[in-house]
């Protein structure tokens, strides 16, 4: 779980408008979004939970639950589905993590560098999809057998952080472009996750996205084409006071809450 770890990066480096024009002038070269009308699509607004540690606990009343697709059970989606709640799953797309089942699937000619702050892990070359997309791709269906309604796909803004590759937006914008399209071609809802300099390009292929701190990295209108598309954004803070940042969540529509850095079971809803 690398949350904290990506934002500080992206918000410390301070990259803005040229990987933005570079997005814009690309987007004609991307494949069309792939609709999946059988996909749930959220509205805007909606109570949520992102889980990634700890013992899943149910208790905690959400429309959707986002969980880790590898640590949780079929029978933990089932759960929640009894209870009434969509469920998101959680996997790692822009990095290597050592820990995973399929860790030796990673040859080593696609892994970079490590991920600043989180031990075991390591940036890929997203360039290299030919090899990332089976991977990706059984991840994917492991999902859809567990019986989740959609994923979220982390670290996928590698472009802007150290990664060994010298990524280019476009080369970002192709990778999460096919992350769109492999989620809708299995019917599961997909969520983007940060990456706020290409967030209006790449609103068109997701169905809502998951914002960390943007409040904190005044970063949130670059999230506003979701909602102006009726899409939700989920977003969590870790470090501001509710009182600094609840008021504008609500005046924007987003989702807010905060959360600590170990994203257990607790949280603080706006």
């Amino acid at each position: 779980m690398k949350y904290l770890a990506m934002v500080v990066v992206v918000g410390c480096l301070g990259i803005g408008s040229g990987n933005a024009r570079t997005a814009a002038a690309t987007r004609g070269a991307l494949p069309a979004p792939v609709a999946c009308a059988a996909c749930w699509h959220p509205p805007v607004s909606l109570t949520w939970q992102l889980q990634l540690s700890g013992n899943l606990d149910a208790k905690p009343v959400a429309t959707m639950y986002e969980i880790d697709m590898f640590d949780d059970t079929a029978a933990q989606v089932a759960q929640l589905h009894k209870l009434g709640r969509k469920v998101f799953c959680y996997i790692d797309a822009g990095t290597w993590e050592n820990w995973r089942h399929d860790a030796n699937k990673y040859p080593k000619s696609i892994l970079g560098k490590k991920v600043q702050g989180w031990a075991g892990e390591r940036w890929v070359n997203i360039r290299r999809i030919s090899i990332l997309g089976p991977i990706l791709t059984n991840r994917v269906k492991l999902c859809v057998s567990k019986g989740f309604d959609g994923v979220d796909f982390d670290n996928v803004d590698g472009y802007q952080n150290p990664t060994g590759f010298h990524l280019t937006a476009a080369n970002q914008l192709a990778f999460n472009t096919y992350l769109a399209n492999l989620a809708h071609s299995n019917g599961l809802s997909v969520l983007l996750k940060n990456d706020p300099d290409q967030a209006k390009a790449l609103e068109p292929y997701y169905d809502g996205t998951v914002v960390e701190q943007c409040f904190q990295y005044q970063e949130c209108d670059s999230f506003l084409p979701f909602v102006n598309s009726g899409k939700p954004v989920f977003e969590v803070e870790y470090n501001l006071a509710k009182s600094r940042f609840c008021a504008k969540a609500k005046k924007l529509d987003f989702n807010a809450m905060k959360k600590h850095l170990n994203l257990g079971p607790w949280l603080s809803r706006c």
